[in-house]
Order: C-alpha cells, then structure tokens, then sequence
C-alpha cells in the first residue's frame, strides 16, 4: 500500500495488482451443471449451485471488493 501527503494529512492509496499477476476470481470454463444464485441479488453466478460458501455475481463480488478495498 501506497502513502501520499495531501493538505498536510496521510491518505492511503490502493495500488493496482501487476498485470501478470493470477486472476482468483475467473470462472473456470470445466465447470458444468446448474448456476448457484447469487446471496445479495438472486442473479446467477458463475459457480455451480454445489459450490460451498456464499456465492456471489459477478457485479455483488465486484461491489463488495470496492466496499472493504480501502475501507480504514
């Protein structure tokens, strides 16, 4: 993490993630069968539905990546 001074105040910056660096979140395109639903919306996922844990779309995983990103 990144610092920057500005008017006299630390503020934290989020820095990127290399562009080489492994993508967690990508489906996988061997996965078959039934769409788990979404836990925040109901929209479907990309996992199966006998994925364990709470399963999120694409825009809610997205979402709540922003929400805790910088959150302090």
């Amino acid at each position: 993490m990144s610092e920057t001074a500005t008017n006299d105040r630390d503020v934290q910056v989020c820095d990127l993630a290399p562009d080489d660096a492994p993508a967690g979140l990508l489906p996988d395109p061997a996965l078959t069968g039934p769409r788990a639903d979404c836990v925040l919306c109901g929209e479907p996922t990309e996992l199966p539905a006998d994925h364990p844990g709470s399963t999120l779309c694409p825009v809610c995983t997205w979402q709540q990546a922003q929400r805790i990103a910088c959150s302090g």
